[in-house]
C-alpha cells in the first residue's frame, strides 16, 4: 500500500489501531527511535555541561534498574533470533529500535546517576511510552487468533519486564542518602511523574489534612533559579548590558526606545530556552483541546453506523472512549504544567525585579527621593511586580489564540462549508470593539493604580503619625482625604463594571455565531445553494467547535486587560529603575594623600537639587529638594543655587570637630555631603577610613536592642558592655522586660526619643569605625545625660577619644573642649578654627557664644568637680540615665521581667493567623456588605442564563432529530433558537451589571470604610504593638482583593454550580444509567476538595503573612538608607531582603502548587466522567440516538472543566475571603471611648484653664504596672508649670493622660477597651471615671465624661516629634480649611516663619513633601508652634518641643510662648532646665508619683531636692 509509512506495510494493512503494522510503526518504532535521539542528546549534554554531584549512587535502585533494562534487551534479542519466521519487516524494525533504545538507556542511566540525584526524565518518559504501546499490541494480539502462543509469551515477558523496570525507575528517592545529602529542594528531587502529577507536594497536603500547617512545613520547596540571588543575577546582568547601550544612545533615540526597555530586557533575559517550554506547552495543550471534537465526531459516526448495513466493531467504540479519556487527562496534565511553568517564570521575574527595585532604592539621588515616595516605591514591589505572576498565565495566548482560531475555522469549514466563514466575519467585526475596550481598560487600570497609590500613601502617613493626629483630633480630616481618593477608585471600578457588562455580548459569541451559521447552512449551505443537511454530527461537532472558537474571542478582553496591566506595571517599574542615582565620588587627588588626614573637602560645591534640572524650573526652590534628615537651607532658596558652596577644610585623624550654626544654615547638609548623599558639583571629598553615622532623627530597626546595636557585627561582649555603659543604656536595658533581647517596635515606637538616640549612638560606637559623623545626637537628651555621653563617649576622654569625630550640635557648652569648630552660615564655612581663636576673632561665633557664656562657666566648674571622682554620672539611686524622656511602654512592662516572666521580649506580636477553613460567616460578612438582595439577584440571573443555554441545546437536539420530517420550517426553528440566544445575552448583561456595579462596589465601599473607621478609633496601645506595614497590608492587598477579586470568585462559583447542575440534568436525561456513577463521583470530589482546602487556606495565609515582613523591611530600609550606605551595610541589608523575598516566593509558589495538585486530581476524575459517558453511549449502541449521545458527550466534556473550576474557584473564594477575615478582624477591634458623649460644656470651655489631678493612676494597657500612681496636684489658671523627672518617671504619661491617650486605671473605658467586644448600643453616653483610678478635671469638668474629640479639640500641644504631612502648608496648619488665610499668615508671622514661607513658590499652597522632608527639623517645630497659635485654646502642653532645635531657636520659641501664651495655662516637659526656670511651678515626678511641686526658687533653696540636683547637673546654679 503506497500510502503506508515508508512503504513498509503490506497492501492489506489499514490505518487502524488494531492493525499490526500500524502498531509496530507508530506505537513501537517511532517512540523507540525518538528515545534514541533524545538519549544521545542527553548523554552529550551531561558529558559537556553538567557537573558531578559526588554523592554516590543509590545501589538498591541503580543496580535493579540497570539489571531490568539489560533484561529488556535480552528478551528483545531472544525474540529477534528465536522467532524470525513470525516477524515481518515492521516487527523486526520495531524490535531492533527498542533493543537499541534500551541499550542506550542502560548507558544513560549509568551516566545520569553521576550527575543527577533523581530518575532520568528521558528514561521514565520512554518507559511510559513503551508500556502504553506494548499494552495495546498485547491486547490486540491476545484477541487475534492468528498469533501464535509463543509470540504472545515473549510479548508478555517483555511487558512484565517493562512494568518492573518502570516501578524501580519511578520509585520515590526522597529518603535515599543521596537525596538527603544533596540539600536540594523538593522540586529538584522529584522525578518527571511526580512533577507532572505534583506528587512532590503530597507530604504538605497530607500534613495539612492531619493537622494545621506550620510555616516550617513548606521550606525548601521551590527551584533554585527562583531564589533571589539567582533570579536577581540573571535579570540584572541583562538589564545592566541593555541599560548601558540605552544610555549611550542620543536623547531622541532614547525617547523612542525607552517605553519598551525593561519589557525587552525581561524577554531577552530568558531567551528562547526560557520561553520555548511555555510556548510548547500552550500549543500542545491547545492541540489536545481540538482533538475532543474530532473524537466526538468519530463516536457519532460509530453510533450512526449501528443503523447501517456495515456497523463498526464494538472494539473501535471502546478505543474511542478510552482515547477521549486519555486526551482529557493529557489536557489536564499539560494545562497544569503550563500554569506551573508560567508561575515559575513569573516568580523568577518578580523576585528579580524586587532585587532590582530594592538595590535601586538604596542608590536614589536626592532628586529621585523627592519624587519617589515610600508609598509609590512600595507599590512597585507589592503591586507592580505581582502582575508578572498573574499575567503570564494569559500572555501565551497571544501565540495560541491565532492558532486556535485558524484550526477551529478550518474544522468548522469541514463541517459547514463556506457557512463557517460567518465565524471569521464575527471575529473581524469584533476586533475594532476589542481595540476600543482595550484602550478603555488601559485608562481604567492607570486611574485605579494612581488613586490606589495616593490612598495607600496617605494611609501610610496617617498611621505612621497616628499619635500626633489623635492629639490634634484630626482623624476626620484624614478620613475625608482618604475618602476622596477612595471615591475616585470606586468611580473607576463602576466605570469598569458598566463597560464590562456591555462587553458581555462577546460571551455570547458562540451562540451568535452558531445561530447565524446554522441558519445560513440550513437555508443555502448545501451543494449548489440547496439547504444543508442538519445531522447530530453537524450540530454537536459544530457546537463544540463554536465553543472553542469563542474562547479566544471571549478571553480577548482578559488578554488585553492583563497585557495592559503588565505593560503599565512594567513601565512604572522602569521609570523607577531609570531614576537618577547617587553620584560616584571623584577619585582622591595626591593633595590628600597624607596619613594624618582623616576627613577633607577641597573646593566643595554640593546641592540637594539637580541644578541642571532646576535651571528649567524657575519656580522651584532649594528647600523643596531638602531630603530626609537634612536641614533646609534658607540661603539657597533661590532656584539653581547650591546648598553648600566653597567648602574647604581638613581634619586630622583622631580629632574632635564641632559643626555649629543657626537653624537651616547647612550643618546636617555638611555631613550628608561627606557620606555622599548630596549632588557634588565641584571639589574633592576624602574620607580616609571606615565611617559610622548617627542621623539627626534616630533610625531604629524593628528587632531586639542587641541586634540594633550589633548591626550585623559579631558579639564582642567586653566591647558591647563598654559601649552600653558609655551610652548610658545599662539602666534602660535593666528596665526592659527581656533586657537587651527586648524587641524594639517599628520606628522605635516603644522607646523614648532619648533612648532611640542613645541606641543609635551605641550602634555607631560598637562598629569601631575610623570616622564618626554625629548629627546632633545630644539634642534629645537631658543635660546630665548630655554630660555623661560627652565624658564617656564623645569627648576627649570618652570611648571614641582616638577616633575622628565630626559632631553637629546646637549647644555650645562643649565647644571649648573640641579641637576645631566649623561655623556654618548660608551654606558656607564662615569660620573655622579652635574655640579660643574664634572667640578672639569676635565674629559670628563670638556673638553666638556670648549669650550663653554664664552657663558654660557653670558647666566648666561642674566638669572640674568630676576630675576628682570616677567618670560616671551615676547618682545615689544608681540612675545613670535620668533624662527627661518620654515614658515608654516597655518600661512599664519592666515588672513582668522582675516577676520572672522572661517571655516578654517581643512587643510586636506575630501577626494573627486564624487556623482552619474560612467558614460561611466570612462569606456572610461580605454578602451583607454587598447586600443580600444583590447576591440573591446574581444567583437568580445565573440560573436564568443556564436555563437559556440548556434550552438552546435541547432545541438543537430536537431540530437534528426532526430534520427531514418537515414538522417545522427552518424559519420557525431559527426564531425559537434566536429567542433563546437573545434571552441568554440579556440575562448575561444584567448579571454582570448587578455583580460588578451594584454588589462589588457596595461591598468594597462598606468594608473599606468599616476598616478605616475602626482603626481610627483604636487606642494608642494597639498602634504601639502593631507594625504599620501590617495595617497597610490590609489597605493594599486585602482591600484590593475585596475590590477586584472576590466578586469574580463568587461569580465563578455560582456559574460552576449552575452549569454542573444543568450538565447533570442533560446527561441524565440522555443516558439515565449515568446517575449510578454520580454519587461516588460526588463523594470523591468532596473528599478531594476537603483535603485540598485544609491545606490551601493555611498556605494562602502564609502567603499573605509572609509579604508583610518584606514590605516592612523595605520601608525600614528606605527610612534608614543614609545610615545603611554610610556604614557600608548595604550588602547585609540586600541579603536580608533576599531572605524575606525568598520566603514570600516560597509561600506563593507553594500555594500555587497546591492549586495545580488539585487540578490534576480533579480533572482525572473529570476524565473518568467523560469515559463513563462515552462507554455508556458505546455499550448502548442501538438504544440511543446519535443526537442524544452528541448532547450527552458535549456536556460531559465540559463538566470536567466545570467541576475542576468549581473546586478551584470555591477554594479561591475561601482563600480570598481570608482578606475579608483580616479586614473584619481589624473592623471588630475594641474601640477607645466615643468621640462625643453629649455632655453639655460651658461656653468657651475651658475658660480658666484650671487643671486638677485627683488621686489619678493610669497604665498603658490592662495587665501592665501603673505608670502614674495616685498623682494629685492642682494647676491654677494661667500658671506655667515645668515638669521634670528621671526616665520612666511618668512625665509624658501625664501629658497622654490629659489628652486621654491613656485612660485612668480600672476606669470604665480602660476596662472596656480590654474586653472582647462591646456593641455601640451597650455604651452609656455619660460614664465618670472610676474612683480606683482617680480623675482629671479641667475647669471643674471630669474629662472622662467628655468625648475624646471634644476634649482634644479644646487643648493644644506642641509634640516632641514635629511632624508634617503631605499636602500644602495651609492643610498642615488647618486641615479642615476653617481658618482664613490672613489668620494663617498671622500665625506664621508670630512663629517667625512668614518670611520663609512667603518666599516659597505658592506660599501657603507650597507642597510639603512626605514626612516634611523639604523642611528642616527646626522649621517643622516652628510650624507646630503656628498650629498651637491657631488653636487659641486656654491650655497648652509642650512635650520636649524644642529638643531638636538649636539654642537660638529654642530661645526664640520660648519668647514666642511667653508673649503669645501669657494668659494661658502651660505645662512644659523639657530636657533643658533653662527652659523651665522661669515657670511658676516645677512638678518633679519620680516612679509615677509626685515628689515635689513648688516654685523653682523655693526648690533651688532645698539642696536635697531632686530639682536642685537636676539644675546643678545642667549648670543652671
Amino acid at each position: 500500500m503506497s500510502s503506508s509509512p515508508f512503504s513498509l506495510c503490506p497492501a492489506t494493512s489499514s490505518p487502524s489501531i488494531t492493525d499490526p503494522c500500524f502498531q509496530n510503526i507508530y506505537l513501537l518504532t517511532l517512540p523507540a527511535a525518538s528515545a534514541c535521539i533524545l538519549f544521545i542528546s542527553r548523554l552529550y549534554w551531561l558529558t559537556r555541561h553538567a557537573e558531578p554531584h559526588s554523592l554516590g549512587r543509590t545501589a538498591c535502585i541503580y543496580w535493579p534498574s540497570q539489571a531490568l533494562m539489560v533484561l529488556s534487551c535480552t528478551v528483545l534479542l531472544v525474540e529477534l533470533f528465536a522467532l524470525p519466521e513470525y516477524l515481518d519487516l515492521p516487527a523486526k524494525l520495531a524490535t531492533v529500535s527498542m533493543l537499541l533504545a534500551w541499550a542506550l538507556a542502560t548507558v544513560l542511566n549509568k551516566i545520569e546517576s553521576k550527575y543527577s540525584i533523581r530518575a532520568s526524565d528521558f528514561i521514565l518518559s520512554y518507559y511510559i511510552a513503551a508500556l502504553f504501546g506494548n499494552a495495546i499490541t498485547l491486547y490486540v494480539a491476545y484477541n487475534r487468533p492468528q498469533d501464535t502462543q509463543i509470540s504472545l509469551q515473549y510479548q508478555c515477558r517483555y511487558f512484565v519486564t517493562l512494568l518492573l523496570g518502570f516501578t524501580v525507575q519511578a520509585w520515590p528517592r526522597g529518603q535515599t542518602q543521596v537525596q538527603l545529602d544533596s540539600g536540594a529542594s523538593a522540586f529538584e528531587k522529584a522525578n518527571i511523574i511526580s512533577r507532572l502529577s505534583f506528587h512532590y507536594i503530597q507530604h504538605i497536603m497530607s500534613i495539612g489534612y492531619k493537622r494545621p500547617l506550620e510555616l516550617t512545613d513548606i521550606v525548601n520547596l521551590m527551584p533554585e533559579q527562583i531564589r533571589s540571588k539567582n533570579a536577581y543575577h540573571t535579570l540584572a546582568t541583562t538589564w545592566t548590558e541593555r541599560l548601558t547601550k540605552f544610555l549611550a544612545l542620543p536623547k531622541d533615540r532614547q525617547q523612542k526606545k525607552q517605553s519598551w526597555l525593561l519589557l525587552k530586557t525581561i524577554a531577552a533575559t530568558y531567551g528562547w530556552i526560557g520561553w520555548a517550554p511555555i510556548v510548547f506547552c500552550r500549543v500542545f495543550s491547545t492541540t489536545l483541546v481540538y482533538l475532543q471534537p474530532l473524537l466526538l465526531g468519530r463516536i457519532l459516526d460509530f453510533m450512526q453506523s449501528s443503523t447501517s448495513d456495515n456497523p463498526q466493531p464494538l472494539i473501535d467504540g471502546i478505543v474511542l472512549a478510552f482515547l477521549m479519556f486519555t486526551v482529557s487527562l493529557l489536557t489536564s496534565v499539560s494545562g497544569a504544567q503550563l500554569t506551573q511553568l508560567n508561575a515559575e517564570r513569573g516568580m523568577e521575574i518578580r523576585t528579580g525585579l524586587i532585587g532590582l527595585i530594592y538595590r535601586k532604592s538604596l542608590r536614589l539621588s536626592p532628586e529621585a527621593r523627592r519624587t519617589q515616595t515610600t508609598g509609590s516605591i512600595s507599590n512597585h514591589m507589592s503591586v507592580d511586580t505581582e502582575k508578572w505572576i498573574s499575567a503570564l498565565n494569559t500572555l501565551p495566548q497571544w501565540i495560541s489564540a491565532p492558532i486556535e482560531v485558524i484550526v477551529a475555522l478550518w474544522m468548522l469549514y469541514r463541517q459547514l462549508g463556506w457557512c463557517a466563514l460567518v465565524g471569521l466575519f464575527t471575529i473581524l467585526g469584533l476586533m475594532p470593539l476589542q481595540n476600543k475596550v482595550s484602550g478603555i481598560f488601559s485608562e481604567i487600570k492607570e486611574a485605579k493604580l494612581t488613586a490606589m497609590d495616593s490612598r495607600i500613601r496617605l494611609a501610610t502617613e496617617l498611621f505612621t503619625s497616628i499619635r500626633t493626629i489623635k492629639l490634634y483630633a484630626w482623624e476626620d480630616a484624614f478620613k475625608t482625604k482618604i475618602a476622596a481618593y477612595r471615591q475616585t477608585e470606586m468611580a473607576v471600578l463602576r466605570r469598569f463594571g458598566i463597560v464590562y457588562s456591555a462587553m458581555t455580548i462577546t460571551f455570547s459569541t458562540a451562540m451568535f455565531m452558531s445561530l447565524l451559521s446554522f441558519g445560513i447552512y440550513a437555508t443555502v449551505g448545501g451543494p449548489g445553494g440547496t439547504p444543508g443537511e442538519i445531522t447530530p454530527k453537524t450540530i454537536f461537532v459544530s457546537l463544540a467547535l463554536f465553543g472553542l472558537l469563542s474562547k479566544p474571542i471571549s478571553w480577548m478582553d482578559h488578554l488585553l486587560s492583563d497585557t495592559t496591566s503588565i505593560l503599565v506595571a512594567t513601565r512604572r517599574i522602569q521609570a523607577f529603575l531609570l531614576s537618577e542615582e547617587l553620584q560616584h565620588r571623584p577619585r582622591v587627588t595626591s593633595l590628600f594623600r597624607r596619613k594624618d588626614l582623616a576627613v577633607a573637602i577641597r573646593e566643595g560645591v554640593f546641592s540637594w537639587s539637580n541644578l541642571q534640572t532646576e535651571s528649567s524650573k524657575p519656580q522651584t526652590t532649594a528647600s523643596e529638594n531638602t531630603p530626609l534628615l537634612a536641614d533646609a537651607d534658607s540661603s539657597s532658596a533661590s532656584s539653581g543655587t547650591p546648598t553648600l558652596r566653597d567648602i574647604n577644610f581638613s581634619l586630622k585623624a583622631g580629632s574632635l570637630t564641632a559643626v555649629v550654626g543657626r537653624i537651616g544654615q547647612g550643618k546636617s547638609s555638611l555631613l550628608s555631603a561627606l557620606i555622599g548623599d548630596m549632588y557634588q558639583y565641584d571639589g574633592t571629598v576624602l574620607l580616609n577610613g571606615t565611617v559610622a553615622y548617627v542621623a539627626q532623627e534616630a533610625w531604629i530597626m524593628n528587632c531586639s536592642v542587641k541586634d540594633n546595636i550589633l548591626f550585623g557585627k559579631p558579639l564582642d561582649q567586653d566591647r558591647y558592655e563598654r559601649v552600653l555603659k558609655a551610652c548610658s543604656l545599662l539602666q534602660d536595658i535593666d528596665m526592659l522586660p527581656a533586657g537587651d533581647q527586648t524587641e524594639i517596635g517599628e520606628r522605635g515606637i516603644n522607646l523614648s526619643g532619648g533612648q532611640k538616640q542613645r541606641v543609635s549612638l551605641a550602634r555607631a560606637a560598637y562598629q569601631d569605625a575610623d570616622i564618626y559623623l554625629l548629627d546632633d545626637p545630644l539634642s534629645a537628651v537631658d543635660a546630665h545625660v548630655d554630660q555623661h555621653l560627652w565624658l564617656n563617649l564623645i569627648g576627649p576622654s570618652g570611648l571614641l577619644k582616638d577616633k575622628t569625630r565630626v559632631l553637629v550640635t546646637h549647644g555650645i557648652h562643649h565647644l571649648s573642649e573640641v579641637d576645631d569648630i566649623v561655623v556654618m552660615k548660608d551654606g558656607t564655612i564662615s569660620e573655622f578654627g579652635h574655640f579660643d581663636t574664634l572667640v578672639a576673632a569676635r565674629q559670628g561665633f563670638y556673638e553666638l557664644n556670648l549669650e550663653f557664656s554664664t552657663a558654660r562657666k557653670r558647666r566648666k566648674q561642674l566638669r572640674n568637680s568630676h576630675t576628682d571622682q570616677p567618670q560616671d554620672t551615676t547618682d545615689s539611686d544608681g540612675d545613670s540615665s535620668n533624662d527627661a524622656e518620654t515614658q515608654t511602654v516597655v518600661a512599664a512592662e519592666s515588672q513582668s521581667k522582675k516577676g520572672g516572666n522572661t517571655n516578654t521580649a517581643t512587643l510586636v506580636a506575630a501577626e494573627k493567623m486564624v487556623k482552619g477553613s474560612v467558614g460561611w460567616n466570612m462569606f456572610l460578612v461580605w454578602a451583607k456588605a454587598a447586600s443580600y438582595y444583590n447576591v440573591i439577584a446574581v444567583v437568580v440571573l445565573y440560573i436564568l442564563v443556564e436555563v437559556a443555554l440548556v434550552g438552546t441545546s435541547f432545541w438543537l437536539r430536537y431540530w437534528s432529530d426532526a430534520a427531514g420530517q418537515e414538522k417545522y420550517t427552518v424559519k420557525q426553528f431559527l426564531v425559537i433558537y434566536g429567542a433563546f440566544t437573545l434571552a441568554y445575552m440579556v440575562f448575561n448583561m444584567a448579571l454582570f451589571y448587578v455583580a460588578n456595579v451594584e454588589a462589588a462596589i457596595k461591598a468594597a465601599t462598606r468594608l473599606h470604610d468599616r476598616l478605616l473607621n475602626s482603626l481610627l478609633r483604636q487606642p494608642m496601645s494597639f498602634f504601639d504593638t502593631t507594625p504599620v506595614g501590617r495595617i497597610i497590608n490590609r489597605f493594599s492587598s486585602d482591600v484590593d482583593s475585596v475590590d477586584e477579586t472576590i466578586i469574580w470568585n463568587f461569580i465563578d462559583v455560582v456559574y460552576c454550580l449552575v452549569a454542573i447542575g444543568g450538565t447533570l440534568v442533560v446527561i441524565s436525561t440522555s443516558t439515565p444509567l449515568f446517575l449510578v456513577v454520580v454519587p461516588p463521583m460526588v463523594l470523591a470530589y468532596l473528599y478531594i476538595q476537603a483535603y485540598f482546602v485544609s491545606s490551601s487556606q493555611p498556605l494562602k495565609r502564609f502567603m499573605s503573612v509572609s509579604k508583610s515582613p518584606l514590605y516592612q523591611h523595605f520601608g525600614e530600609t528606605l527610612a534608614g538608607a543614609s545610615t545603611i550606605r554610610a556604614m557600608a551595610a548595604t550588602p547585609r541589608f540586600i541579603e536580608m531582603n533576599s531572605q524575606k523575598a525568598d520566603l514570600a516566593a516560597e509561600t506563593t509558589l507553594a500555594f500555587g502548587m497546591s492549586g495545580r495538585w488539585l487540578k490534576v486530581r480533579l480533572e482525572f476524575l473529570g476524565a473518568l466522567i467523560v469515559l463513563v459517558a462515552a462507554l455508556l453511549a458505546v455499550l448502548n449502541d442501538g438504544h440511543l440516538s446519535a443526537s442524544a449521545v452528541g448532547l450527552s458527550l458535549t456536556y460531559a466534556t465540559s463538566i470536567t472543566g466545570d467541576i475542576t473550576y468549581l473546586v478551584k474557584t470555591w477554594s479561591d473564594m475561601s482563600n480570598q475571603l481570608i482578606s475579608v477575615e483580616r479586614i473584619d478582624e481589624y473592623s471588630e477591634l475594641r474601640p477607645e471611648a466615643p468621640e462625643e458623649t453629649g455632655v453639655r460644656l460651658p461656653e468657651n470651655w475651658p475658660s480658666r484653664g484650671n487643671i486638677t489631678f485627683k488621686d489619678y493612676s493610669t497604665r498603658y494597657r490592662e495587665g501592665l504596672d501603673l505608670v502614674l500612681n495616685h498623682v494629685s496636684f492642682n494647676v491654677e489658671s494661667g500658671e506655667k508649670v515645668g515638669i521634670v523627672g528621671r526616665t520612666g518617671a511618668g512625665k509624658s504619661s501625664l501629658t497622654l493622660a490629659i489628652f486621654r491617650m491613656i485612660e485612668a486605671a480600672d476606669s470604665y473605658w480602660a476596662r472596656a477597651s480590654s474586653q472582647n467586644h462591646l456593641n455601640d448600643d451597650q455604651w452609656p453616653l455619660n460614664i465618670a471615671g472610676s474612683s480606683d483610678g482617680g480623675s482629671i478635671e479641667i475647669d471643674g469638668i471630669d474629662i472622662s465624661t467628655l468625648g475624646l474629640k471634644t476634649l482634644r479639640e479644646h487643648l493644644s500641644i506642641i509634640p516632641q516629634d514635629p511632624i508634617l504631612f503631605s499636602g500644602t502648608i495651609r492643610e498642615n496648619l488647618d486641615p479642615f480649611c476653617e481658618v482664613a488665610d490672613e489668620k494663617l499668615w498671622t500665625a506664621l508671622e508670630r512663629a517667625h516663619l512668614k518670611d520663609h514661607i512667603s518666599f516659597l513658590a505658592g506660599g501657603l499652597s507650597y507642597e510639603v513633601a512626605q514626612n516634611g522632608e523639604n523642611f528642616s527639623v527646626g522649621q517643622r517645630a516652628l510650624i507646630c508652634l503656628a498650629r498651637a497659635l491657631l488653636r487659641n485654646t486656654k491650655i497648652l502642653i509642650l512635650d520636649e518641643a524644642t529638643a531638636a532645635v538649636d539654642v537660638e531657636t529654642d530661645e526664640l520659641i520660648q519668647k514666642t510662648i511667653r508673649k503669645e501664651f501669657k494668659d494661658r495655662t502651660i505645662l512644659t516637659i523639657a530636657h533643658r532646665i533653662k527652659t523651665i526656670m522661669d515657670s511658676d511651678k516645677i512638678l518633679v515626678l519620680d516612679k509615677g508619683r509626685v515628689q515635689e511641686c513648688e516654685a523653682p526658687t523655693k526648690l533651688l533653696k532645698q539642696k536635697d531636692s531632686l530639682f536642685y540636683k537636676l539644675a546643678e547637673q545642667a549648670g543652671e546654679i
